[in-house]
């Protein structure tokens, strides 16, 4: 295979690349906007209303006093969610900006063509 073979071979693949990444973030961002159009107020209310009288029924104070570390537990748990959250979101924002790039990229290579197509 000669070089030039290789380097649309190349720019095949990195356009395929591409493609797949915008459909995966145009999925990622559907799937943000359904689970959040998901979540009206009567739901919250009611997931609300039923975790707490799942959480008054496991009477809490008297597993916290049972020494099975139920209260260690959570008090580790929610710096790990919170960070779990953040890098949610950089990894969105990070996404988005890729995106762009990639918008002003291939703008970029049609104004290039476009300026080589005219004498």
């Amino acid at each position: 295979m000669g070089f030039d073979a290789l380097l649309t071979k190349v720019k095949q693949a990195e356009e395929a690349l591409e493609t797949r990444e915008r459909e995966a973030v145009g999925r990622w961002q559907q799937l943000a906007r359904s689970w959040r159009a998901a979540w009206t107020p009567g739901r919250i209310v009611v997931v609300g209303l039923a975790a707490g009288f799942v959480a008054g029924r496991a009477k809490p104070l008297q597993m916290a006093r049972g020494g099975n570390g139920v209260l260690a537990l959570l008090r580790t748990l929610a710096p790990l969610l919170a960070g779990l959250q953040a890098g949610v979101q950089t990894a969105q924002a990070a996404q988005e900006e890729a995106h762009e790039d990639a918008a002003d990229t291939r703008q970029a290579e049609a104004a290039a063509r476009a300026g080589e197509a005219q004498p």
